[in-house]
């Protein structure tokens, strides 16, 4: 994938945002947040279907027969979307202590978060082993000091090393996979592009690129994957433009 072409359309987008009606783009994205939010907690097991996510999130409406935890864990990443939006509204740069703000919403009333773990976990699964202990200390403070160094990257590429780097050391305990996806959706949109959502359906894809990255060190599928989902989400907001 071009990343010409991308930053191409990004700036098209740009350009002609001001003219889409406001209620269409409101719209849009409600029903963006709505799909990220059910496709990211599902991804990692929660068995709420898009409906009932729906009704949770915009009726405030409890659904019976459910975990309370499978409840706050798509009321918290609603939460944690928008403080991510909140920091980027502020011009902020990704760092460590708004990582572990929006893991720490996303994992209230279900966990303690913002705390990185001293247990050694395995992904189910995976041959990739996270990192414990000191090692995993040491890594995740690597990766935010590499961070700012990282200009020879793309805007995408960014966000597929700032998600695949992240995942791959695992920090937490629990609620991994959520936080990554919303690193990399803070990176997209810091650099000006679109928030983007991975469908629950292409969740084995997703993990074998994944997995690629964590055994090989190879990112491009996994950017490959990100340009593409970037490219539809740009083109459906570009129809929107009035000339």
């Amino acid at each position: 994938m071009e990343f010409q072409r991308l930053n191409e359309k990004k700036n098209i987008y740009e350009k002609g945002k001001s003219s889409i009606d406001k209620v269409t783009l409101s719209t849009y994205e409600k029903d963006f947040e709505l799909t990220y939010t059910h496709n990211s907690t599902a991804i990692e097991g929660n068995t709420l279907t898009l409906m009932e996510t729906k009704v949770i999130l915009e009726d405030g409406i409890s659904v019976g027969g459910k975990e309370l935890r499978e409840i706050y864990e798509v009321t918290n990443h609603r939460k944690a979307y928008s403080y991510v939006k909140e920091c980027i509204a502020k011009g902020l740069e990704l760092n460590e202590n708004i990582v572990k703000d929006i893991h720490a919403i996303l994992t209230e009333n279900i966990i303690v978060g913002g705390i990185y773990r001293n247990q050694e976990v395995r992904i189910t699964g995976a041959a990739h082993r996270p990192p414990s202990g000191s090692e995993m200390y040491v890594q995740i403070k690597n990766f935010y000091a590499d961070m700012p160094y990282k200009k020879e990257l793309n805007a995408i590429e960014l966000a597929a090393w700032t998600h695949a780097e992240f995942v791959r050391i695992h920090p937490f305990i629990d609620g991994n996979g959520r936080t990554s996806r919303l690193l990399m959706n803070y990176q997209l949109m810091r650099n000006g592009f679109l928030p983007i959502s991975i469908a629950k359906e292409d969740r084995l894809s997703y993990y074998n690129v994944l997995e690629d990255y964590a055994v090989n060190q190879n990112i491009e599928p996994f950017v490959d994957m990100i340009a593409e989902l970037e490219e539809a989400q740009l083109d459906d907001y570009i129809r929107l433009i009035r000339v």
